[in-house]
C-alpha cells in the first residue's frame, strides 16, 4: 500500500489519509503530513477550544498559493461518524434555510479535517448543546487589524489601553495572536441575548477611538485605518467566526494564531518578537501547557455591564 495513501485508526474511528507528501507550505516545504502531525500533537490542548463550537473550514487543497475556499455545510461528504450541527442560515447567499457545521471535538474528526488541507479552522464565539440548540454566547472578542504602515507592535500598544479599560468594567482579557499581523483579545462572559456582546465590543470600540484618535479607528473604512488600528468589534456577531487559538494560518510559511502573556505583549517591540512556528507552539505547550485554560472554566465568565466604562490611558 502507498504511504501516500493510508488508513489509520484513531480512537476507534477509520480515518482515510491522502496525498501527504503533497506540498502546503511551499515556503519551506511543509506537506501536508506534517499539517496533519502538528495538528494531532497540538490536538490535546486545540481541542477544548473546539468543543460544542460548530468550525468553519477554511481549506487549500493545493496548498497556500493555491485556491482556497470556507466550507460550512459538510453534510454531503463527511462520514456519518463526524458530528455535526444544524444552524440556521436565513442571509445565506446560497438560498439554504441552513447548513451542517463540523463540530471538531476529538481527535479523529480533527485529523479528518487536516486531511481535507483545512489549515484553517474558524469558529464562532458561542457553542451549540447535546440536542443541537444554540447557546448565547460564552466569549467577548476584540480583533485589533493594524492599517499599514502600522503593524503588530502598534496593535500591542493598542491591546493595552483596551485591556485597562476592559479592568475598569472588572473584565479580564487574554491576548492572541492571529498568526499574520494582527492581535485579539478575548474575555470569558456570561450574557442572556447574542446581540450584548457586540453591543458592549463596540461602545468600548468608540470609545477608544474617541480618546486616541491617532491610533484607533472603529470603522471599516480603508482610508480611515491607515496607520492606525482598526478594532474590529463587529467580529462578535453571531454569524462570524474567529480563528481558533492554536490554528495554523495561511502565511507562505507556516504560522500559529497563538496565545500569548500580557508579558509578551508589552515587550513587543517587533513584529517578529511574536510570530510563532509549529515547533514553537509545541514548545511552548509542552513548557507552560495551554495559556487560555482560564477560558475555559465557566467560572471565570464575567457579566457585561450595561453600558462600557469611559476610557482611561493605562498608566
Amino acid at each position: 500500500m502507498s504511504t501516500d495513501n493510508i488508513v489509520v485508526a484513531v480512537e476507534e474511528r477509520q480515518v482515510r489519509l491522502t496525498n501527504l507528501d503533497k506540498v502546503l507550505y511551499p515556503g519551506n516545504r511543509t506537506t501536508k503530513s506534517e499539517v496533519i502531525d502538528y495538528y494531532a500533537h497540538i490536538a490535546p490542548v486545540l481541542l477544548p477550544h473546539l468543543q460544542d463550537r460548530p468550525a468553519t473550514l477554511r481549506r487549500f487543497p493545493d496548498g497556500v498559493t493555491g485556491e482556497s475556499f470556507y466550507e460550512k455545510d459538510v453534510s454531503r461528504h463527511a462520514p456519518d461518524w463526524v458530528r455535526t450541527a444544524e444552524v440556521a442560515t436565513p442571509n445565506s447567499s446560497r438560498g439554504r434555510d441552513s447548513v451542517h457545521f463540523p463540530v471538531l471535538d476529538d481527535l479523529a474528526t480533527l485529523m479528518w479535517a487536516a486531511n481535507l488541507a483545512a489549515l484553517e479552522l474558524h469558529v464562532p464565539q458561542w457553542t451549540v448543546g447535546p440536542r443541537g440548540g444554540i447557546r448565547p454566547p460564552d466569549r467577548l472578542v476584540f480583533d485589533l487589524d493594524p492599517g499599514p504602515p502600522a503593524d503588530l507592535v502598534l496593535c500591542c500598544r493598542v491591546a493595552e489601553h483596551l485591556r485597562a479599560v476592559l479592568a475598569e468594567d472588572d473584565l479580564t482579557a487574554y491576548p492572541k495572536v492571529s498568526g499574520g499581523k494582527g492581535l485579539q483579545l478575548y474575555v470569558p462572559v456570561r450574557v442572556n441575548a447574542p446581540e450584548r456582546t457586540s453591543a458592549y465590543a463596540k461602545a468600548v470600540a468608540q470609545r477608544l477611538a474617541a480618546q486616541l484618535p491617532n491610533l484607533v479607528v472603529h470603522r471599516m473604512t480603508k482610508a480611515e485605518r491607515t496607520g492606525r488600528v482598526l478594532i474590529d468589534w463587529s467580529q462578535n456577531n453571531p454569524a462570524k467566526t474567529t480563528v481558533a487559538p492554536y490554528s495554523l494560518r495561511a502565511q507562505p510559511e507556516p504560522t500559529v494564531s497563538q496565545p500569548v502573556t500580557w508579558a509578551e505583549v508589552e515587550d513587543c517591540t517587533t513584529p517578529g518578537q511574536l510570530r510563532f512556528t509549529p515547533a514553537d507552539t509545541l514548545d511552548r505547550v509542552q513548557d507552560d501547557g495551554d495559556l487560555w485554560t482560564p477560558l475555559l472554566d465557566p467560572r471565570r465568565a464575567c457579566p457585561l455591564p450595561r453600558r462600557a466604562s469611559p476610557a482611561r490611558t493605562p498608566r
